[in-house]
């Protein structure tokens, strides 16, 4: 992993600061300090985090590192005031959770090159481990580019499967603590042969699902945490795509794929030091007027651990 960046960017208008002391107060870092009734740079490292270009109440603040145009849509007009905690509207917000589906049924209909980049900045509006925000998103706009990452994906499994297939192979790795080509074995390689057997007799893609566009989530080695950033900014994405009026599906045999041929990234361009996490296959429903209702969840599991607590 890199080093973390960690510069300073903070410009302050000597002018417009009040010395209220708000910067300060929010800043994580130690980044700030009030000196002579006026914020001032005095910590050698930054987080880069915003808070106090939020925080400050007369403008006086401005963070270089940072990019207004990421987080301004070419597809919607956006709301730009803060929600302070409490002032949303929970009910509708858990709502759009509960009715985001996964869509295997795509209109043949391409997904506009806007509204896909309009979903990549959603997902830059979340959290990320040391707010390094690591994203590095590849569009495939086209049903022709998808068709090609398939066709990738499916030579992967058809050696895979080739491999799995060899019975001592198998047993070798498992005796020396690599089990994961026997757990394959057990419980993918059928699924996997039928779907491969059904694209090359039909065309069924049982892989996208006919989708018309993918969004390839991945991280650059700079990430504190890569893979929780990347499902983060996913999971954004994939509400955002619900209220846009798309369809979204996890694709997990992609993210296999991805991991294990480093080829397969070259051939995206994807460059050195770039991990992909998540694969969304996405397009308009072919079942919009499907669900009648919102289905429950499998058994919660929950626990509470409070060394205080006397009961």
């Amino acid at each position: 992993m890199e080093k973390i960046d960690r510069q300073v960017s903070v410009v302050i208008n000597g002018e417009r600061c009040i010395g209220c002391g708000t910067c300060i107060a929010v800043c994580p870092s130690g980044t700030l300090a009030l000196e002579a009734g006026q914020a001032i740079v005095s910590g050698h490292e930054s987080l880069s985090c915003g808070h106090c270009e939020a925080a400050c109440p007369v403008e006086a603040i401005r963070i270089g590192a940072l990019n207004n145009d990421s987080q301004q849509f070419a597809t919607f007009r956006q709301q730009t005031d803060w929600l302070a905690p409490g002032s949303a509207d929970i009910a509708s917000l858990v709502q759009l959770m509960r009715s985001r589906r996964s869509c295997r049924n795509y209109q043949d209909r391409p997904v506009p090159l806007a509204v896909l980049q309009d979903l990549v900045k959603i997902g830059l509006t979340a959290p990320s481990g040391s707010n390094c925000q690591p994203w590095a998103f590849t569009l495939l706009p086209s049903r022709a580019a998808v068709l090609h990452l398939g066709d990738m994906i499916g030579a992967f499994f058809r050696r895979l499967n080739r491999m799995a297939d060899r019975y001592l192979l198998r047993g070798a790795l498992r005796m020396i603590g690599r089990p994961e080509l026997d757990f394959y074995f057990r419980n993918y390689r059928n699924a996997v042969a039928e779907a491969l057997e059904a694209w090359d007799r039909t065309g069924r893609d049982l892989l996208f699902h006919g989708a018309p566009a993918v969004i390839l989530v991945g991280t650059r080695a700079d990430a504190a945490c890569p893979k929780e950033d990347a499902l983060l900014a996913t999971q954004n994405m994939l509400l955002g795509a619900h209220a846009m009026g798309l369809g979204t599906c996890l694709i997990g045999f992609a993210v296999s794929a991805l991991k294990q041929d480093p080829a397969i990234l070259k051939r995206l361009d994807i460059p050195d030091g770039e991990s992909v996490h998540a694969v969304i296959a996405l397009g308009y429903p072919d079942e919009k007027e499907i669900y009648q209702r919102l289905p429950g969840r499998k058994a919660l599991t929950q626990r509470v651990w409070d060394p205080d607590r006397s009961d």
